[in-house]
Order: C-alpha cells, then sequence, then structure tokens
C-alpha cells in the first residue's frame, strides 16, 4: 500500500495525542479521584459526538515540540442531549495547562465558531497561568492586538467549570461564564499563591485566596459547588438544558413530569400565618415549578434571595424569590447583585422572569453603606428597565419601601398578583408607629397600638387591586396556574420568542 507509513504516522501521532502528559501522570490523577482532560470531555458530550480540533497542535517553541501534545489543551464540538456544543478542556498533565502562543489560537478559535454558528461554549478549567518564559518579554505579552479577546456579548451560553488550580487564563474565562461551578479542592485566583506569597513578602494559603468558600460566599462567582469533577460536568449539562443554543432562539421545551401541581394545596402550610415568622420559600418555589426542576444558582450568596431556573409546564423560568430564613429576607449589597446578574443571564438567552415577594425592604447599616448599596439598588432598578422577557410578579406576604418596586410592582412586571395575604406600605406597621407617632410600645402600649391600627390601613391585597397596582388577587394555591396562563399570555409572539438583549454587555462578575 503506497500510503502506508503516511497512514502509520498518523496513528502514531493520533496515540501520541490521546497520551497526553504520559502514564505516570495519568495515573496519578486517577489515584487522586479526578478526571483527566479527555475523561473530562466524554462525561461532556454524548457518547460518539466528539470530534476534536486541533489534536495535532504543539508549542511552537523547538524545546517543546515533543513534550506537548495538543500544547496542553483539549478542544473541539461535540453534542449534549443533541445539541451541539464546543469545548476546551485543560490538560493539566502538560505542561500545567498553562497558557501559551498555540493553545490560545485554539482556545479564539473555538470562541469564534461558537459565537459564529450559535453554539454554547464550555470551559473545563484547571491551569497554571501563562506559559514561562514563552510570555516573557515585550515581544510576547506586549504584542498582543485583539482588543476584544475578552469581550462577552453573549451571542451563545458560556459555561465554565474549575476543577483544580485555575491562575490566569482558566480563572478569567470561568469569571466571564454565565455559569460556573466549582469543584471542592479546587482554586480560582489571578496567581497562584506561591507567586501572590513571594509578591507580599508573606506565606498566603490557597483556600483563603480563592477556594470553593470564597467564591460562592464571598466573591459570588461561583454558581454551585460539588464534590466530583463529574457533578460538576453534569451541573454545566443541566444548567444548559435550560438554555437555548443562542440568543436568537427561544429556550427549549421539556415534557412536563407527573405529578406536577399535586402539591400546590400544601403550599399554605409553608407560610405562617404571623408576618413576623420565617420560613424558606425554596418550599413554596419547589411546590410551584415542575417537579424536580428547580436549578439553584448562587445558593450561598447573598441567601436572602433565591435565585434559580426552573420550568413551568415544561418552559423554562427564571425564579427570583426573597427567602424570609435568612435577615427576614432583608435585601443587602450582595443580592443586588445577585439578582443583576440573574437578570442578564434570564434576559441574555430569553428567559421569562418570575418574582415571588416577601421582603421587609433594603437592609440597612454601616456595612451595607460602606458597599455602596445604595448604588447597587439603583442599579438593580435600572436592569429591571432593560430587561425584556416577561416579568411576572406575585406578592406573597410583606413588601416594604422602595424594594417594593425592585420586586415588580411600580409597573416594573408585566402583571402583578398578590396573595390574600399581602400587604404593601413604606414600611412595616410596628415601626411606622414608632417613626410616625412616637410612641413607645412598653410605655404606652394602648396607644402604640392605636398607631399600629392607622399605620396598617390602606395595605392589602385589595387595596393593591383597587388602585390597580396589582391586576389580580389569587388564593396561593392557585398560583402555578396563574403563572402559566400569565406566561401563555406575555409569550414574544412578535419575535418568535426571543428578546431585545439590551443587557447583553452587562459585566456579569463583579
Amino acid at each position: 500500500m503506497p500510503f502506508e507509513h503516511l497512514l502509520n504516522e498518523l496513528e502514531t501521532r493520533k496515540q501520541k495525542a490521546l497520551a497526553m502528559g504520559g502514564p505516570e501522570k495519568l495515573a496519578q490523577r486517577k489515584a487522586q479521584g479526578v478526571l483527566n482532560a479527555r475523561e473530562r470531555v466524554d462525561r461532556l458530550f454524548d457518547p460518539g459526538s466528539f470530534i476534536e480540533s486541533g489534536g495535532f497542535a504543539v508549542s511552537n517553541r523547538p524545546e517543546d515540540k515533543e513534550t506537548t501534545p495538543a500544547d496542553g489543551k483539549v478542544a473541539g464540538f461535540g453534542r449534549i442531549a443533541g445539541r451541539e456544543a464546543a469545548v476546551i478542556s485543560n490538560d493539566f498533565t502538560v505542561k500545567g495547562a498553562s497558557s501559551a502562543a498555540i493553545n490560545i489560537k485554539k482556545l479564539k478559535h473555538m470562541k469564534g465558531v461558537a459565537k459564529k454558528r450559535g453554539i454554547p461554549m464550555v470551559f473545563l478549567g484547571e491551569s497554571t497561568g501563562a506559559r514561562m518564559p514563552d510570555v516573557m518579554g515585550a515581544a510576547s505579552i506586549g504584542s498582543k492586538d485583539d482588543p476584544v479577546e475578552y469581550q462577552r456579548l453573549r451571542e451563545s451560553p458560556w459555561a465554565a467549570g474549575v476543577l483544580g488550580y485555575c491562575f490566569g487564563s482558566s480563572a478569567w474565562y470561568a469569571s466571564m461564564s454565565d455559569f460556573c461551578v466549582m469543584r471542592k479542592g479546587g482554586i480560582m485566583a489571578v496567581s497562584s499563591p506561591r507567586l501572590i506569597s513571594m509578591a507580599i513578602g508573606k506565606k498566603v494559603d490557597a483556600e483563603e485566596l480563592g477556594g470553593w468558600r470564597v467564591h460562592s460566599e464571598v466573591s459570588g462567582i461561583a454558581d454551585q459547588v460539588v464534590d466530583t469533577d463529574e457533578q460538576a460536568i453534569d451541573a454545566i449539562k443541566q444548567f444548559l438544558s435550560y438554555l437555548p443554543s443562542n440568543c436568537m432562539e427561544p429556550p427549549p421545551g421539556h415534557p412536563v413530569p407527573e405529578g406536577c401541581g399535586a402539591d400546590m394545596d400544601k403550599i399554605l402550610s409553608f407560610l405562617p400565618e404571623s408576618a413576623n415568622q420565617v420560613y424558606d420559600v425554596k418550599k413554596i418555589v419547589r411546590c410551584i415549578v415542575d417537579r424536580d426542576s428547580m436549578f439553584e444558582l448562587k445558593a450561598r450568596y447573598g441567601r436572602a434571595i433565591v435565585t434559580a431556573l426552573a420550568r413551568l409546564d415544561g418552559n423554562s423560568v427564571g425564579i427570583v424569590a426573597n427567602n424570609p430564613l435568612h435577615r427576614g429576607g432583608a435585601i443587602g449589597a450582595d443580592e443586588c447583585q445577585k439578582v443583576q446578574s440573574f437578570f442578564v443571564l434570564c434576559d441574555s438567552f430569553n428567559i421569562p422572569i418570575v418574582l415571588l415577594v416577601d421582603q421587609p425592604g433594603f437592609l440597612i447599616g454601616v456595612e451595607g453603606e460602606q458597599r455602596g448599596v445604595t448604588g447597587k439598588v439603583m442599579n438593580w432598578l435600572n436592569a429591571m428597565t432593560l430587561v425584556t422577557v416577561p416579568k411576572l410578579s406575585v406578592v406573597m406576604r410583606k413588601s416594604y419601601g422602595l424594594a417594593v418596586s425592585n420586586m415588580g410592582a411600580g409597573g416594573n412586571a408585566d402583571e402583578v398578583a398578590c396573595w390574600v395575604t399581602a400587604d404593601v406600605s413604606f414600611m412595616r406597621p410596628d415601626f411606622g408607629a414608632r417613626v410616625v407617632f412616637g410612641v413607645d410600645p412598653e410605655k404606652e402600649p394602648e396607644k402604640y397600638q392605636e398607631a399600629v391600627a392607622k399605620m396598617s390601613k390602606g395595605t392589602s391585597a385589595y387595596d393593591m387591586a383597587a388602585i390597580y397596582t396589582a391586576q389580580d388577587v389569587i388564593d396561593p394555591r392557585d398560583t402555578r396556574e396563574w403563572l402559566i396562563r400569565m406566561l401563555q399570555v406575555h409569550r414574544m409572539r412578535l419575535t418568535h420568542g426571543v428578546g431585545e438583549h439590551l443587557m447583553r454587555t452587562w459585566p456579569t462578575s463583579y
């Protein structure tokens, strides 16, 4: 066969690329219980659907050509539940998956195809950062001529996994993504603890620098935290199931599981009769949405508000729900940023928003002011004016202060319904009695009760409906049915389910 030697060479080179950093390094990963870059790709895509791009790429430095299979980044295309997607999976066994000239070309190509062809982009991150000495000197780091390298216009969804040490580009793309899942043990930071320790002259702990607690509870960049690589990749697949492949499509519909709405009769048992008692709003959300469809984002961050993707009658919705279980539902700076980020996601990918309201107003105090909470409250309201997907608001219990508007009233939602338990005012009646009338409840209990009664007038669900600020007053048990019907009314027919995407350039990370 005249071409046999060429075909043999092809097979030899393929096997070298598939061998990655060699059997010893792969065995070490297996012993640690983590997947290698190619195993992660296999977990992500439907069986047999992956086609690699750049498998024969190697470093452009002559001395590294033989030791850099695929140049440390496995790239290509595959299908997730039958839909095309692109992937960059960092191979830590090859020079720590460090970024260098050739693998950066691969990354740019994958991003370009995802943007041009309207398919999701997945980053499976693990890297030591920039490759040394490749990027040293002005001829390398100073020669860039790509001002839109880190631009996000959200043409298609991005999802990222932080699956180990993520420094440099793997941290940048995780932070820019619409969804970031972090495996416990992973670290995400600008630079490694070793480099930072050298720079500041004292030892820095990796977990304190950029561990999962930091990014799920303090920075808010991590949307979910999991224990294993497998769970992280499954979370990415589940996240993408709620989203369209690109911004010019509506989200995909799904079959409605049996038994959806069967628990609506229990919904009143989750809501205490006393407005001062706390409860977990997640129980109410799970009652309302399709069975097992609630997919919470940033559960450990800004905990006084729940943000979650879910389905109603098989269709994707975004849930924003005050949670009195944490600080009585008082809205702080973290909650404001959390909601803005969620609005960006929903509006960019044509997902209607449902607001479930039970809030005492904004969290007041020195810390909030120092963190610029007033500006964040205004950003939230500004974001609401830019949201072009349908917004429905349900006032379940209390809603006080300017946050009444932040949660959908004041014309900020397409439809507002009040439960019969709703109470809407400037502030809690007992607080109002003390502020307006200056009555001390302990010294003048009768006068105090009279003052509370005065401050409680005109705050009911029917008072909201009387001025047509609320379009309906409903039995809480009818909430699922009301939402489904209103979403049918407000379906974006003229644009085939696609919004205007006015928030597509709004930064997600903060």
